[in-house]
């Protein structure tokens, strides 16, 4: 992932007011961002704890979005929709984010099952386990970072584009 300026991320935000990019607080140490190790970089509103973010580069530009986390937790055990780690070592919630445009400002909203602390980028490049004799590893690694940037982009387009 290319570096984002804190300028590029709040003029990217596809799904918020002008008040809420001028007012959301950025990670902590953005300058000192693992640009190279993520494939997005999502963080969570220090001061509204249901409130979340996440910025992609989509078309060749940054996109962000601002998330709510659902209130309720998954009953069973549930699976990343960005990742789709088998072995997570964390919890999965419910995001969601408005559309942009009129169908945002119509309630219209988009969810996705996401890790609650966004460790996407992490679980993706671990090693999986070999499934077989031959099984290449880090060719199946690499199809889950590719997968995982595509998945993420599909979410931010579907805000986007209202589709």
């Amino acid at each position: 992932m290319r570096p984002f300026s804190e300028a590029d991320i709040r003029a990217s935000f596809l799904n918020a007011s002008l008040r809420e990019r001028k007012t959301l607080l950025l990670p902590d140490a953005l300058d000192q961002t693992p640009w190279d190790a993520l494939d997005y970089l999502g963080w969570h509103d220090r001061k509204l704890p249901q409130v979340a973010y996440v910025s992609v580069e989509l078309d060749g530009a940054p996109a962000s979005l601002l998330l709510r986390r659902a209130d309720a937790k998954p009953r069973n055990r549930a699976q990343c929709s960005w990742c789709a780690d088998v072995q997570l070592p964390n919890d999965v919630v419910l995001y969601t984010a408005k559309r942009a445009g009129d169908a945002g400002r119509r309630g219209d909203t988009v969810g996705v099952l996401v890790c609650e602390n966004f460790e996407c980028s992490a679980n993706v490049r671990k090693l999986p386990p070999s499934a077989y004799l031959g099984y290449d590893r880090e060719a199946a690694r690499d199809r889950r970072i590719e997968q995982l940037t595509e998945n993420v982009t599909a979410f931010a387009r579907a805000v986007r584009d209202g589709s």
